[in-house]
């Protein structure tokens, strides 16, 4: 949920309106402006969404077995980025993101 609410919150700050809101700096207005655009809005749910999932989680699972998972969302961001924004998937990402699921795998083991 996290990673698709930065994709969304991404497509937001990169409108138009926004970027124009926010081209002579960061000014109150500007502010609002990204605040109140949908887009952001709608990642903002998003993640207050994913918080109350979260609470679920922690009150069901070891906090110490359910963090690592956030890790995951390195992966599923990168792969959201490269699908839905064209963002370039480099080999230098793609070691690294593989790295932190290898981590997070191996955290889950135990």
């Amino acid at each position: 949920m996290t990673s698709l609410a930065q994709i969304i919150l991404k497509f937001g700050m990169s409108s138009p309106e926004v970027a124009r809101a926010l081209s002579g700096g960061i000014r109150l207005s500007g502010v609002a402006s990204a605040l109140f655009h949908p887009w952001v809005i709608s990642g903002l749910v998003l993640y207050f969404a994913a918080a109350l999932v979260w609470l679920l989680v922690l009150s069901k699972v070891d906090v110490s077995l359910a963090y690592p998972f956030v890790g995951l969302g390195f992966v599923i961001t990168m792969a959201l980025a490269w699908a839905f924004l064209g963002e370039a998937v480099t080999a230098t990402r793609v070691t690294g993101t593989l790295l932190i699921a290898a981590g997070v795998a191996l955290l889950a083991m135990h």
